[in-house]
């Protein structure tokens, strides 16, 4: 398993280029399964986590032809595809739920085993389960697997989902869109990446309408041919923001549409960033001195992303005075704490709420990554620590950054892989 040696302090300074999102990739790639006329989806990030989609897309019988720099993908159909999804693929990542909606949708079957990827928490897929159910889709679990069912299509139907979720959202936005009749969804999540997937369904002949958090969805017979460039990875943008803010840092962000991150800009200066946006780039300098906040609280968009919280952190231990953060998506994220403790950093956990004493000194120690963002997290902190930082099980940041190593090498970060 490969390592990585970070050398703290470091300073930042340079441009830094933004891939693909993840997590608008997962979902659109998915919903090509509803598809019979080719399909060309470009800007993917070059992570796992995509690589392990599309190989679960082959193993159901889409041909996939990619691009020479592996960042267009171009995917074709075939008339008898496969239902099933199996454990080996599925267990890595829990995107590859997504593919459920659309093979029940498509081919009225399907035997998808249950999901796997982060360890940060319950992420249950009942309130997937349960919306598609009232669509007309039976199940059982049985051994791991989901075996479902449904006689012909799928019917509209008017659902309120019990909480917000995307994963729920982007599952049912997939289903009914070759369902008979009207959907009506709501108390939906409306993330970014659930927009990108709208647009994408919409450009093929899709009828998908938004009104706050109610999405409308008129059932058509088939979707076009079509070809859709997937946004900007606003978490990989507010990654960049926060290490230019904790590490002096002066830099260029670019190939992203800032307002996909306007939330966490705003706690950004609050803190202390000078922070400049134009159509598609960031100018972002960091402080001398990084002002606390007394409580950060993660939310669904347009609040501050669960994803964001472990790198918002490691900033609030380098702040000037106390500070919390409260966390409200998953109840089990807060894994890279006791990481974070063994640099010096002073952090006390009460239920879903860190309480961070800021000012601390991190001295470079050995590191062990527990989840995609915590471990991301981890690198940040190493570059702000005094000495070496070996940080291990780095196949977790390869799930969802794109090149992370040549990034932070180009912007000044002293970075080397240990095979």
């Amino acid at each position: 398993m490969d390592k990585f040696l970070i050398n703290g302090p470091c300073k930042i300074k340079g441009k830094v280029s933004i891939s693909g999102s993840k997590n608008a990739s997962l979902p659109i790639l998915a919903a090509t399964l509803l598809f019979d006329k080719p399909v060309t989806i470009k800007n993917l990030p070059r992570v796992r986590d995509i690589d392990t989609m599309l190989n679960l897309l082959k193993s159901l019988g889409s041909k996939i032809i990619l691009s020479k720099d592996r960042k267009t993908a171009k995917i074709i159909n075939k008339k008898n595809m496969k239902t099933f999804a199996s454990y080996s693929l599925v267990k890595t990542m829990r995107g590859s739920i997504l593919v459920l909606g659309p093979l029940i949708s498509k081919f009225h079957k399907s035997k998808t085993s249950l999901p796997g990827g982060c360890l940060i928490g319950a992420r249950p897929v009942n309130y997937h389960l349960s919306a598609l159910k009232q669509l007309g889709m039976e199940y059982k679990i049985k051994d791991g697997y989901i075996l479902a069912k449904s006689s012909g299509r799928l019917k509209g139907k008017t659902i309120k989902f019990p909480k917000i979720s995307v994963g729920a959202t982007e599952q049912l936005l997939m289903a009914t869109v070759l369902s008979s009749g009207k959907t009506v969804l709501k108390n939906c999540a409306i993330e970014p990446e659930i927009k990108d997937l709208t647009q994408f369904l919409n450009k093929a002949g899709a009828n998908i309408k938004w009104s706050g958090r109610t999405c409308t969805i008129l059932g058509v017979n088939s979707l076009n041919q079509t070809s859709h460039t997937v946004m900007a990875d606003r978490i990989e943008a507010g990654t960049f923001c926060v290490a230019a803010t904790l590490a002096k840092g002066n830099l260029q962000i670019k190939n992203l549409d800032p307002k996909i991150i306007n939330t966490e800009i705003e706690l950004l200066k609050k803190v202390g960033a000078k922070i400049q946006t134009l159509d598609d780039k960031i100018f972002i300098k960091g402080p001398d001195k990084i002002k606390p906040i007394k409580n950060i609280k993660t939310k669904e968009f347009p609040g501050i992303p669960t994803d964001l919280q472990a790198q918002l952190m490691v900033l609030m231990c380098k702040s000037i005075g106390k500070s919390s953060i409260t966390e409200s998506i998953f109840e089990n994220r807060f894994m890279h704490v006791a990481e974070l403790q063994r640099l010096g950093a002073k952090i006390n956990i009460q239920n879903n709420k860190a309480f961070i004493e800021g000012n601390n000194k991190f001295i470079g120690a050995e590191l062990m990554s527990s989840d995609l963002r915590a471990s991301v997290a981890l690198v940040l902190a190493a570059m702000v620590a005094n000495g070496k930082s070996i940080v291990g099980r780095v196949y977790h940041l390869e799930r969802g950054y794109e090149d992370i190593e040549n990034k932070l090498k180009k912007i000044g970060v002293k970075i080397k892989r240990l095979k």
